[in-house]
């Protein structure tokens, strides 16, 4: 028996913070003990974004380009980040909560201490990304990639992982809890990780499938 995977660690941001108002991003701005509610920031076209010890609450950031993008210790909360461009971003002790990030591009990001929990991340691509400590709980990941992605101590708590890809990807001391693997590209990859045996009888179609192993009819 393994020991379990460590959770992420949580971010550190007090109860009461400054409250801030947006209409729009720059290149380079950086925002720091903050709390942003309600802010409407569609189709921004900013670089190398920072926020620090930061809450967003409904915040729409959605088809936003975000490339560089550095979050730490920050709390999101019912934000749409839908479509945005975040290649190579880095985030550190993050949570992100019942967010929608439906075709979210993360790719060649870094990613530690991070807990997803109840988002939509599906089409998403985290491409040749590196995530340490990262937790997925109740998360939709369907069409979601991690192409050559490196995964350490990452945790899948009853997502949606079905036509997801993990061509290439490693993993290190990763677990799945109960996950939808139907379709799952790069199923290979998954050694390394460890699963409850109920969960290895209930996807045995989908390691027959990877392997080429057809069934028999017992008629």
């Amino acid at each position: 028996m393994r020991s379990p995977t460590p959770a992420p660690g949580e971010p550190e941001v007090p109860q009461e913070l400054q409250g801030c108002e947006l209409t729009a991003l720059s290149h380079d701005a950086s925002f720091s003990d903050v709390e942003l509610v309600g802010a409407s920031l569609a189709d921004q076209n900013a670089k190398g974004v920072s926020f620090r010890t930061a809450r967003l609450s409904d915040v729409d950031l959605s088809g936003s380009r975000l490339e560089h993008v550095r979050l730490l210790d920050v709390v999101l909360a019912g934000c749409s980040l839908a479509n945005v461009r975040a290649r190579s971003a880095h985030a550190e002790r993050a949570r992100i909560d019942t967010s929608r990030l439906t075709g979210i591009d993360l790719a060649e990001c870094t990613l530690t201490d991070v807990h997803f929990r109840a988002c939509r991340i599906d089409l998403a691509s985290f491409g040749f990304s590196r995530l340490k400590r990262v937790s997925f709980d109740e998360c939709v990941l369907a069409g979601t990639d991690f192409l050559d992605a490196q995964l350490e101590a990452v945790r899948f708590q009853s997502c949606d992982l079905r036509e997801a890809d993990l061509r290439g990807a490693r993993l290190t001391a990763c677990e799945l809890h109960r996950c939808e693997l139907a379709g799952l590209e790069g199923v290979a990859s998954l050694g390394g990780s460890a699963m409850e045996w109920a969960d290895i009888v209930e996807n045995a179609g989908v390691w027959a499938a990877a392997l080429g192993i057809e069934a028999i009819d017992a008629s």
